[in-house]
């Protein structure tokens, strides 16, 4: 009898373990689910470039440019000093629900003119209007950004990952935050060393920045209002809308910087397991995007 208890409590322990393995690949598996290249590392297909002074679609300068599987923000080809030609390169298609990924560096030095805070300063910004209604002198999109910085003096924060926000409006702690900018709680990084920023945003309830695999901010309702951004057609600023997708943009800000790796899986789709597009990493249904055979 003893004999067989013993049998029976392994054959449950090691069905246990099963079950928990099984899981954890289910879950690894999800995770590993949906991820899309936006960069295909040759072109800059499916992006277009916005930047002050000139129409949408004017990469002026060059300042967008591909080498060795990297997007390349440059100022060698600019005319005179900057002259607020601040830029943004969109990606062509919006989201609500995302997990986007990315990689940059600061290298060389800020271009000449340019006011000092923009030294070692760039950024990604999201829930953007589409660039095609950015007016020629807008200086900058109604958006939402995911702040890069990097360290200027050893020994001094200078945080990355942080939220700024031009034209728009988020709740923090509770309450909207007066600031435009926001810090997050990440480490200082020096130099030209790649680091990996992360957003995870779901639609318009809630954002978290992750740098290097940690979270260092989150807050809730990004939404039209604010100020900093100047020039726009007022009809596409109204104070108070909730912002729930938009387009994403590489900055461009007088200083030279790399990105790569930049991906993203769409968390807004169909949730029918017998639709053939059914994905078990989709948070979000859009039943209207369900296909079956």
């Amino acid at each position: 009898m003893n004999t067989l208890k013993l049998r029976f409590s392994k054959s449950l322990i090691v069905f246990c373990i099963l079950c928990v393995f099984n899981g954890i690949s289910q879950n690894e598996d999800a995770n590993q689910e949906g991820w899309k290249t936006l960069f295909n590392g040759e072109n800059l297909t499916d992006w277009t470039a916005k930047i002050h002074h000139y129409g949408s679609g004017d990469n002026y300068g060059d300042t967008f440019r591909v080498e060795d599987s990297i997007i390349k923000v440059r100022y060698d080809k600019y005319e005179g000093d900057f002259k607020e030609r601040y830029g943004h390169l969109y990606y062509d298609t919006p989201y609500s629900y995302y997990h986007f990924s990315i990689d940059y560096r600061f290298v060389g030095e800020l271009h000449s003119g340019a006011p000092s805070y923009t030294i070692k300063n760039s950024g990604v910004m999201f829930h953007s209007q589409d660039p095609r209604t950015v007016l020629k002198e807008q200086d900058w999109p109604i958006s939402v950004e995911i702040q890069f910085l990097a360290g200027l003096k050893e020994g001094k924060s200078r945080p990355t990952g942080n939220m700024c926000s031009p034209g728009t409006d988020v709740v923090f702690d509770g309450n909207i935050d007066p600031r435009h900018c926001i810090n997050s709680s990440s480490d200082t990084y020096y130099g030209d060393q790649w680091v990996k920023a992360e957003l995870i945003v779901y639609g318009d309830s809630l954002v978290k920045h992750i740098i290097n695999g940690e979270e260092v901010l989150r807050y809730t309702k990004p939404q039209i209002g604010g100020g900093v951004a100047n020039r726009y057609d007022p009809e596409i600023k109204v104070d108070g809308k909730l912002l729930s997708e938009g387009f994403i943009a590489l900055q461009s800000e007088a200083q030279p910087i790399d990105f790569k790796n930049i991906k993203i899986k769409n968390l807004k789709g169909c949730m029918d397991p017998k639709a053939i597009n059914y994905g078990k990493h989709f948070i979000k249904s859009d039943s209207e995007s369900c296909k079956y055979k």
